[in-house]
């Protein structure tokens, strides 16, 4: 195995998490910065209120997202199982 596949698997495997990752991560940040606002105009400071609807977000996220982010993770594990002959033994 060279250098040059394991940067490349390195990179696939980053490039999946951060596709898997993204659409929770953005959603609590955009959830997240509208309570904050929504506090700083209020002056209300209590912590579950930014708590609670993130977790509301992110349980809903992975309901309308989770089945996409479940076939990208098995589409790349399959990818990576059915090609680990080839990539172990390198050119």
């Amino acid at each position: 195995m060279t250098d040059d596949v394991v940067v490349q698997l390195g990179q696939d495997a980053l490039k999946t998490l951060a596709m898997v990752a993204a659409p929770m991560l953005l959603s609590t940040l955009i959830i997240g910065l509208i309570i904050s606002i929504f506090q700083a105009l209020t002056q209300i400071n209590e912590n579950t209120l930014t708590f609670v609807p993130k977790m509301i977000v992110i349980g809903i996220v992975l309901i309308i997202a989770g089945p996409w982010m479940l076939d990208t993770l098995s589409v790349y594990t399959v990818h990576l199982f059915e090609n680990i002959s080839t990539i172990v033994r390198g050119p």
